[in-house]
């Protein structure tokens, strides 16, 4: 009588082989899922960077994009409070990104107040962090700046600056020139 089935010895090369495949196989499927997790973050910040622009030309009113608010590894679109030459101070306080204090969507509709245009807080994935962000401005012409010091901000410079997310094995940046150009790289 023939007995069918697979042997011991059968059975522990079977699983070894599996077991070094998965060790091959696990780094560099987390690598994949990293680059993803950082591409699919650049892509949403460059999505936010548009809207923006978008939404500052459209209302004819400057829009700001900060970044690290109000926390590290967060976003938000927000409508420059006062003008471009004359901000008001609220627009610089540390609780400007606070939905509690400037909710989305705005309670008041009301043209003749601001910000009507905030929008709501954006998160990066929970491995992902901006290196070294600014904060931008979109005018209402489309232009992009930046804060120096001075105000007005002054627009960015032709060769243009880069918003950078990035993880342990990865980064990935879009660049936004003065004409509020923006290109992911």
């Amino acid at each position: 009588m023939r007995q069918s089935g697979f042997s011991v010895i059968e059975l522990l090369a079977v699983s070894a082989i599996s077991v070094i495949v998965i060790g091959i196989g696990f780094p560099v499927f987390q690598s994949t899922s990293d680059t993803l997790r950082v591409r699919g973050a650049i892509r949403s910040v460059q999505t936010e960077l548009q809207a923006a622009r978008h939404r500052a030309v459209s209302s004819q009113r400057p829009v700001r994009v900060r970044f690290n608010c109000p926390a590290a590894g967060e976003f938000r679109v927000v409508e420059l409070i006062g003008s471009t030459s004359e901000p008001d101070p609220a627009d610089a306080a540390s609780d400007r990104c606070s939905e509690s204090r400037y909710p989305y969507p705005a309670a008041d509709t009301n043209v003749l107040t601001r910000p009507n245009f905030d929008g709501p807080i954006r998160r990066l994935p929970r491995e992902v962090a901006f290196v070294n962000p600014g904060t931008i401005e979109f005018w209402p012409d489309g232009t992009a700046h930046m804060d120096q010091g001075t105000n007005p901000w002054a627009t960015i410079p032709p060769a243009g600056i880069s918003i950078t997310a990035a993880n342990s094995t990865t980064s990935r940046s879009v660049s936004i020139n003065g004409l509020g150009k923006l290109q992911a790289q």
